[in-house]
């Protein structure tokens, strides 16, 4: 019998004799003939009496003046010594008088055994005796965040939007399809964003657009596609960000979402983009509504001479001191810088006009061929990703063909970058012009 509290292996062995023999002339045989094999050590009687060693088992039959059966050995050692053992007793070629063979055929893991039978027992345990409804760790997280997140969901206007807590109190806003985008921004710490609630913009949407500075965020699918062109039209949009094609804003990552605001385009290129030529309801004035994301115009010092002669007539001057007010009103003009010129757009030479050509090709795709000093094309992008190509860009560009508006950002980066020339489809709002950077467009 098996000692079930120490026992590790068990070797199976077979047993075939040329004669008839019984059970004890087996087990005499595999003491008698391991005697001293193994040293004192590994001495079958000796680890038997110490308990390393179970019971041996022997089973055998007579047939046709022939025996054979089988042989079990419980052990307590480890892989090495068991494995000794039995190599052990296959070395026993008698038994009794009788010509015997002894073959090890497997030696079972009686902890392998145990541990199934606990991998088995546990499947049920669980199943049986556990409520379905226990919640992990994660899942109560998320949770009290999702149960969060709720409550910070406020309603606008008499269309009751879903809309972040900080919707009335930002300067800038996100529009998004629904709810559930609402959410997800929520989740990440973005509390600007309302929702439409589908492709019927409420009223709500365009009376806050009138005063703020909106960015619509859609999903990548054709319902996005269609809210934005909606938004278009009854709505006073800035930019227009778009998730991954095929993916929905609910869905998106936080660094997903990051990168997708990142490449927001203006509005003015997304109206090119969809053929789009009524504008929506009056705008208001450029200054007060993008005074943060437009630099403003620099302090230009006018020609001082006119200022003087704009303002003499109305000054009461003695008429014995006129001559030296006039002389005065002269060396300051004098020393004053002239008056800025306006600078007129560069007309194409004809030796220049090998762009031509990238102009028609380019025209209505929407995308962007940024040049080298050679006129190659070093690479075609979508007009959207351009600002981001030319920040990191290695230096070799010398120039910028693409099918869109020149805005102000796209002019700052050129100059930063040493940019020669642009060519767009038309001009945006340019506050201020690096004489450094050409610009031209198909309309010129």
């Amino acid at each position: 019998m098996q000692n079930v509290d120490t026992t590790k292996y068990v070797i199976y062995a077979d047993i075939t004799a040329e004669g008839i023999v019984e059970r004890p002339d087996v087990v005499g045989a595999i003491f008698g003939q391991t005697e001293g094999l193994l040293g004192s050590d590994l001495d079958l009687r000796d680890l038997q009496k110490t308990g390393r060693l179970g019971r041996i088992d022997v089973q055998i039959t007579s047939t046709g003046g022939k025996s054979s059966g089988t042989i079990s050995i419980p052990s307590s050692f480890d892989k090495v010594e068991t494995a000794i053992l039995a190599a052990a007793l296959e070395t026993i070629d008698r038994v009794g008088p009788c010509i015997a063979r002894i073959a090890v055929n497997r030696i079972e893991d009686v902890r392998a055994s145990k541990r199934k039978y606990v991998i088995e027992r546990a499947k049920r345990i669980l199943v049986e005796m556990f409520d379905e409804n226990i919640l992990e760790t994660e899942e109560i997280t998320e949770e009290i965040k999702q149960s969060v997140r709720v409550e910070e969901i406020t309603h606008l206007g008499k269309d009751s939007l879903p809309a972040g807590p900080n919707v009335l109190d930002s300067d800038a806003i996100l529009v998004v399809e629904g709810r559930a985008d609402v959410l997800n921004l929520l989740k990440y710490g973005i509390k600007n964003a309302v929702a439409v609630g589908g492709t019927n913009v409420p009223p709500t949407i365009p009376d806050l657009c009138a005063k703020k500075v909106v960015t619509a965020f859609t999903d990548g699918d054709r319902g996005g596609e269609l809210i934005i062109k909606e938004l278009l039209q009854v709505a006073d949009i800035d930019f227009v960000a778009r998730a991954p094609e095929g993916k929905s804003v609910e869905d998106m990552t936080q660094k997903e979402i990051v990168r997708a605001l990142r490449q927001k385009i203006p509005v003015e290129q997304v109206l090119d983009q969809y053929k789009i030529k009524n504008q929506p309801k009056k705008r208001r004035e450029i200054t007060t509504k993008r005074k943060s994301l437009i630099r403003e115009k620099p302090f230009c010092v006018r020609n001082i001479a006119e200022r003087a002669e704009a303002i003499a007539p109305r000054r009461v001057v003695p008429r014995e001191v006129q001559p030296k007010a006039v002389q005065i009103v002269q060396e300051v003009a004098a020393a004053a810088p002239p008056a800025p010129q306006p600078v007129p757009e560069p007309q194409p030479e004809p030796e220049r006009e090998w762009f031509r050509h990238h102009v028609d090709e380019l025209d209505g795709t929407l995308s962007a061929r940024i040049m080298d000093r050679n006129q190659n094309v070093l690479k075609e992008v979508a007009v959207r990703d351009l600002a981001r190509e030319l920040k990191e860009g290695n230096g070799d560009a010398n120039g910028v063909i693409f099918d869109g508006v020149v805005t102000q950002r796209i002019l700052d980066i050129a100059a930063e970058k040493g940019l020669e020339y642009l060519i767009g489809a038309k001009m945006g709002n340019i506050a201020k012009s690096p004489s450094c950077v050409k610009v031209l467009t198909k309309e010129a």
